[in-house]
Formats: structure tokens, C-alpha cells, sequence
């Protein structure tokens, strides 16, 4: 076992964290308060090839498909802001969907769209709607075939960048008595007729975010704009084998859980050292030093749940006994955790929004709820332990 890091993960390490201080930090505050979508860190991270290394080579991306590399970027971005982070990231999810189900010419069409350093695009990923969000297969998107287009119709809720990406992947039922194998993923190009933004969802944190309802009335799409084509062609992957994305994407949430979680606990930790109450730093008190030591040792712990699962996947190891969502599940508790500890050690000043800390658990909190809920990930795992012993 070897816990050291390359070269090249060391300098994108550094080059993540140099951006997260100077760029994310300093506007932070300002685009949790405003709301607004985060372009100009947007551009800025586009330049430095911090939204398309992880893509190949021949769409355009860096190549750097190491999925430890990755958390590391994501843990040092969401250590500036979960929200800005998660604006500068969330075009993942809809690119991860394309590149994992999607035919060779769908990936050619539609990845570079997201690699482009001069033209940073924005990705949406359509799952979760009013009235299906853990139970994904009882979505009511429907998506049925007319000649040679599909007519998609449904509302999809809490989409990042929904109604403003420019490439939306929607998953919609094409026949509900297949099940899973019913379910399939589409393309939708923005500005096509039928697609829109419903409500904005004014949040509790992650706020530098765009979320939104995504309202489908009688979209038309190319038939050929079904990911991974019709049933039986050589590149078909069923619902549930599109939906296991998600599978591989735990680890990076719990990456930026992390990232949260450590930007409180280093906060709350030079606050200890220099904050005096009766003649001497307040973490020469037990009260406070075993908070702190606490938060270190669960950070780590987190820490290593997360590289753990990133090697599996590196190795293509299964989790057998959900060891993508440990990482998840672990991570987004001890960010909620930590951030609340933080708040503690500076009493009153924490409650006060002049100082971050406060910021850090409202953005904490989402970690326990969204890409599968925290009791959603403790099913998983139960069941699979079942399963798997």
C-alpha cells in the first residue's frame, strides 16, 4: 500500500488549491448571497483545464483519467466553495452519462463541447423529479418514439444548471412495464423547442449553483439522440446500466463533502490558536482541543474511504460491499459534523454570517441528501452486505 502522491497528482493538488485561494475564495461570499452563476470563475477554470482534464484526448479533454487526480481537484475546489465548485463541476454529470452510455458518435458530437477552453459549456443531468427522487423508477417522464424523433414530455426537479445548459441528458421512460430496461437517457440540445426552465430554486447552501425545475412539453429530439441507441444495437446499455453512473460518481461527492469539512475544521483551528480567553489560547482547552483532534481524525478517516474507492474503480474492482457510497455517506456526515463543531469554537462569532463557518453547514448539509440520500447509501451498503457478506 503505498499512500504517497505522484508528480502529477502533487501539482494538480497544488494548482487546485492555488485556485481555490485566489479565485474561489475572495468572490465566494459574494455569489452565495447573489445567487448568480459564476462565470467569470467558470471562464477562469476553463483556461487552467480544470473542467475538461478528465475527458480523453480525442474529445478534446487533458486525458488525466486517474479517478484519485480527480478527487483531489474536487476536494481542493469545493475547499474554495461548495457552490462555485459544484457550478464548475456539475457539467460532469451530464458529460459522465454521455461517455459511459453513449455511442462513439455521440461522444465525438458532444464532449468537446464541454473541453473547449475558450467556450466553457454547461452540462444538466435530468433524474430526479417532484414526486420521484430516491425511487427512480417510479419517474413519470415519458419518452415515446414517432417516426424518426422522440417526444419527450415530463418535469424534472432540482437539476444543476437545468433550463440553462447547453446539452441536457434527460431520462425518461420509453415503456413502463420493462422496468429498468425501460428507462433510457436523451440528448437535448438547448434552445430545442419543448424544453424549458421552470421554477429557480432559491437554496440553504450551495447557493453559487444554478438549480432548477426542467420542464419537457412534447420535446422532439432525433431518434439517434437516444444515448447508447435503440434496444439491440451493438451499443445499447439498458436503464439500469446507465443509472450505475451514479455508482461511480459517489466517491467524488464525498470528495467535496471533504473539501467543506476541512475548510471548517482549518478555520476553527487557527481561530483556537489565536482566540485568548483566561490569559491563554482557547485550544489549551480540553473542551476544545478534543474537538479539534476529533475533526482531524474523522477527516482523514474520510479521506481514506474516498482514495480507497477511488482505487477500486481505478483497478476495476466492483464495490461489493458499497464502498462508493462509505465514501459518500461517511464523507457528508462528517462535513455536517465538522462544520457544526466549527460553529462551536467560535460561539457567537460562529453564528454570525461575517465569518464563513456558518456558510460551510448550510453548504454541508446537501452532502446528506443529494446523489442518493444518507439513508438511501445505508441501504445500499445493508443490502449489499447481505448479498456479499
Amino acid at each position: 500500500m503505498d499512500f504517497s502522491l505522484t508528480v502529477e497528482q502533487k501539482e494538480f493538488q497544488k494548482l487546485a488549491r492555488e485556485f481555490a485561494q485566489n479565485e474561489i475564495r475572495p468572490v465566494a461570499a459574494h455569489y452565495d448571497e447573489t445567487e448568480e452563476v459564476p462565470w467569470d470563475v467558470i471562464k477562469k477554470a476553463a483556461k487552467l483545464g480544470l473542467t475538461a482534464y478528465r475527458y480523453p484526448e480525442e474529445y478534446g479533454g487533458l486525458g488525466i483519467n486517474d479517478p484519485i487526480t480527480s478527487l483531489i481537484i474536487t476536494e481542493e475546489l469545493s475547499f474554495g466553495c461548495a457552490g462555485i465548485a459544484t457550478a464548475i463541476n456539475g457539467t460532469g454529470l451530464a458529460a459522465t452519462g454521455i461517455l459511459v452510455t453513449g455511442t462513439e458518435e455521440q461522444k465525438r458530437k458532444y464532449i468537446p463541447m464541454f473541453t473547449d477552453p475558450d467556450n466553457p459549456r454547461l452540462g444538466a443531468m435530468g433524474l430526479t423529479e417532484p414526486g420521484a427522487g430516491s425511487d427512480v423508477a417510479s419517474m413519470t417522464t415519458t419518452a415515446v418514439r414517432d417516426g424518426d424523433e422522440y417526444v419527450l414530455n415530463g418535469t424534472k426537479q432540482f437539476i444543476t444548471n437545468g433550463g440553462i445548459a447547453d446539452i441536457h441528458v434527460i431520462f425518461a421512460q420509453t415503456d413502463k412495464t420493462k422496468g429498468w430496461d425501460g428507462i433510457a437517457a436523451f440528448v437535448i440540445e438547448k434552445g430545442t423547442p419543448g424544453l424549458k426552465m421552470g421554477a429557480k430554486d432559491k437554496k440553504l447552501g450551495v447557493r453559487a449553483s444554478h438549480t432548477a425545475q426542467v420542464i419537457l412539453e412534447d420535446c422532439r429530439i432525433p431518434v439517434e439522440n437516444r444515448l447508447g441507441g435503440e434496444p439491440g444495437s451493438p451499443t445499447y446499455i439498458s436503464g439500469l446500466g446507465a443509472l450505475k453512473m451514479l455508482e461511480a460518481t459517489r466517491p467524488s461527492v464525498g470528495a467535496a463533502a471533504l473539501g467543506v469539512a476541512r475548510a471548517a475544521y482549518e478555520y476553527a483551528l487557527d481561530y483556537a490558536r489565536e482566540r485568548k480567553q483566561f490569559g491563554k489560547p482557547i485550544i489549551q482547552n480540553q473542551a476544545i482541543s478534543f474537538k479539534l483532534a476529533d475533526m482531524a481524525m474523522e477527516i482523514d478517516a474520510a479521506r481514506l474511504l474516498i482514495w480507497r474507492a477511488a482505487w477500486m474503480v481505478k483497478n476495476k474492482l466492483p464495490f461489493r460491499r458499497g464502498e462508493g457510497s462509505m465514501a459518500k455517506l461517511f464523507a457528508g456526515d462528517i462535513a455536517v459534523k465538522t462544520a457544526l463543531e466549527a460553529i462551536q469554537i467560535l460561539g457567537g462569532y460562529g453564528y454570525m454570517k461575517e465569518y464563513p463557518v456558518e456558510k460551510w453547514l448550510r453548504d454541508a448539509k446537501i452532502y446528506q441528501i443529494w446523489e442518493g440520500t444518507a439513508e438511501i447509501q445505508r441501504l445500499v451498503i445493508s443490502r449489499l452486505l447481505d448479498k456479499n457478506g
